[in-house]
């Protein structure tokens, strides 16, 4: 038995409780988790925003150490670090017979398994795929990726979709190059990556928007060289602070109909909007076919940051190794398990970068 935060429907409240794992079968890893991180589509998750089966248990972002295999798995032993995958590509659909491992038409598939039990019998499910919101969990090895050297195994956690989701966003994606002009709109733990990311691809100007005044300092600590509270007039200023052009890149972490709008006015002529954010059918956004036309800009849905965690994880170890990327910075807040809702409140009322879960 080991403490878990149990979704028992869509919209209710979480509950701390004990759940009964099963040992690992053929192809699965067990894995103490050492931390997790609260991430925004948690909350979608739990609103019923983005669909799972439940009960279930939540969490995708972690890290943590194996306690066992099961049969079949090979190159993963006892005591061995990892970070959690919850996107394994499947190798063998469309998208990845095209090399998009991130739009895997298969990858959210282990989401309707049965992974364990609650203390009186009740199916559970992983979320996505992973179930990161407990002490451990049990996972298709698929679902796992060495941890890098170098990399303490709590600041890991974050690798697994803030920083892939981030930077992928920044460099594969929006491809930023050197001297471009980027505004990242949202300063949660996704947008701080990406403000880090900005920074490294060598942006020239770095803009961060949100609605909190009080993220400023965070926001400048990642990178950003000016800062705009959001406002109806935000567009405004970003053109003013870029020349009267607007940014190469616009990069929306927020997900809202109004702020991807925003973003896109952002942009200059011929400039990209990518759009991260996870928001609700209910967010309309709209375009007229003369600005579409008179702009040239690209606007881009983003999925995971366009990432492929197994070559991408080793290339984001060597920029924390090397002093370019502060994983721990993400963080404002560690808790336990008992302060995920109160996280999500957070998330809700704009305040703070990332917290996380630490066991």
């Amino acid at each position: 038995m080991v403490r878990a935060a149990v979704l028992p429907a869509v919209g209710a409240p979480l509950e701390i409780t004990e759940i009964e794992l099963p040992d690992p079968g053929p192809g699965q890893v067990r894995v103490r988790l050492a931390a997790a991180g609260v991430c925004h589509s948690d909350l979608s998750l739990s609103d019923g925003t983005m669909r799972v089966p439940v009960p279930a248990v939540l969490g995708h972002e972690g890290a943590g150490t194996v306690v066992s295999v099961g049969e079949g798995v090979t190159g993963l032993a006892p005591d061995d670090g990892v970070v959690l995958n919850w996107a394994p590509s499947c190798g063998s659909c469309h998208a990845c017979s095209l090399g998009e491992v991130w739009l895997c038409a298969n990858a959210l598939s282990g989401s309707a398994d049965v992974y364990a039990r609650t203390a009186d019998g009740t199916d559970l499910h992983p979320g996505l795929n992973v179930a990161a919101f407990a002490e451990e969990t049990v996972v298709p090895v698929s679902c796992t990726l060495p941890l890098p050297d170098g990399i303490p195994l709590t600041d890991a956690a974050l690798l697994g979709c803030a920083v892939l989701t981030g930077y992928g966003a920044v460099h594969h994606c929006a491809q930023v190059r050197s001297g471009e002009t980027v505004a990242v709109f949202g300063v949660g733990g996704v947008g701080l990556s990406a403000l880090q990311a900005a920074r490294i691809a060598g942006a020239s100007t770095i803009i961060a928007v949100d609605v909190s005044p009080e993220k400023e300092e965070l926001a400048r600590s990642a990178g950003a060289t000016e800062y705009v509270v959001a406002s109806e007039n935000t567009a405004r200023q970003i053109r003013a602070l870029t020349g009267k052009q607007g940014v190469d890149v616009a990069v929306e972490c927020v997900g809202r109909a109004v702020t991807i709008r925003t973003a896109w006015e952002s942009t200059r002529r011929g400039g990209r909007t990518t759009v991260v954010g996870i928001g609700g059918k209910d967010q309309q956004v709209t375009f007229n076919a003369l600005e579409l036309f008179h702009w040239g800009r690209t606007l881009s849905g983003c999925v995971y940051g366009n990432s492929d965690p197994a070559r991408d994880l080793p290339v984001l170890a060597e920029h924390v190794r090397a002093g370019r990327l502060d994983l721990g910075s993400l963080v404002t807040e560690r808790i336990a398990l008992e302060g995920i809702p109160a996280a999500f409140d957070n998330m809700l009322a704009g305040k703070g970068g990332r917290a996380l879960i630490v066991f």
